[in-house]
């Protein structure tokens, strides 16, 4: 594994969280692995837990819906909706909890945010930002696992980057 790190920043006033990190491959293989389920599936939920896709249409005003599968065989199921869609640069979303169906969960936090993907010397950057519409939803994002999450899946993808499982 690369010495990059998953860098997340909390802004409790902004109500926003901030994950980036840079991975030592071709911005195209980053994009595929963000932007089609089949890759997904491989990194998208952390060990123990991992991904099953029910549906995804990768297009603005498409969605990708899926379950975050546990060690039980526990499903927790998620939805993300495409605002918009910047080939290669970076794509805007509405990240929310749902039922097998993809009926929003209005009880958890539904969140509104922005990916960025740049090209650098040694790879490509990802940023994405998220943001809540309380504190109080951004803390229970926080308090239900999400840095530590995002890091186990992060460090998944770099290693499905040096695979040849792509």
């Amino acid at each position: 594994m690369s010495t990059n790190k998953t860098n997340v920043a909390k802004d409790f006033q902004e109500k926003s969280i901030v994950v980036s990190r840079e991975f030592n491959a071709p911005l195209a293989d980053v994009w595929r692995a963000f932007t089609e389920s089949e890759l997904l599936d491989k990194w998208w939920g952390p060990s123990p837990w991992h991904v099953e896709t029910k549906s995804q249409d990768f297009k603005p005003g498409g969605s990708w819906v899926y379950a975050m599968v546990g060690p039980e065989g526990q499903k927790h199921w998620a939805r993300m909706d495409y605002l918009s869609i910047s080939h290669h640069k970076g794509f805007e979303i509405q990240d929310s909890f749902c039922d097998e169906n993809g009926v929003i969960n209005q009880q958890l936090p539904v969140s509104t945010g922005s990916n960025t993907f740049i090209e650098t010397a040694g790879g490509t950057k990802v940023a994405f930002k998220m943001i809540y519409p309380t504190e109080a939803a951004l803390q229970t994002i926080v308090d239900m696992g999400f840095e530590q999450g995002i890091s186990i899946c992060f460090d998944q993808l770099e290693d499905l980057l040096k695979s040849d499982k792509r």
